[in-house]
C-alpha cells in the first residue's frame, strides 16, 4: 500500500490551538483572562503551568519541520506538505 492510499500516514496538526492562544493571552496579561478566576492574577505555579505547555506547543515536530521548510525557501503549501509528512 502506497503512502496516498493511507488516509492515515499523513500527520495532523494546527497552530495555534484554542488553549494555548488562551494560555498565551494569560501570560501577556498576567491574569486569568477567561474561567472562574477571570481577572485574578497567576500564582507562579500556574505561570509556568502555561509556560510549559507553549513550550510543548512549539516544539512539536511538525512545527519544526514547516519553519524548517519555510526558511528553506519553500512556499507555505509545500512547507505544510513536508512537515505532514512522516518519517520513514
Amino acid at each position: 500500500m502506497s503512502e496516498k492510499e493511507n488516509k492515515y500516514n499523513k500527520r495532523r496538526w494546527s497552530v495555534p490551538s484554542k488553549r494555548a492562544k488562551g494560555y498565551a493571552t494569560d501570560r501577556k496579561a498576567k491574569v486569568h483572562t477567561y474561567g472562574p478566576k477571570e481577572g485574578k492574577p497567576l500564582t507562579d505555579y500556574e505561570a509556568g503551568i502555561r509556560s510549559g505547555y507553549l513550550q510543548a506547543q512549539s516544539d512539536h515536530a511538525g512545527m519544526y519541520k514547516y519553519k524548517k521548510a519555510l526558511s528553506e525557501g519553500k512556499s507555505k503549501s509545500e512547507a505544510k506538505a513536508i512537515s505532514q509528512k512522516k518519517a520513514k
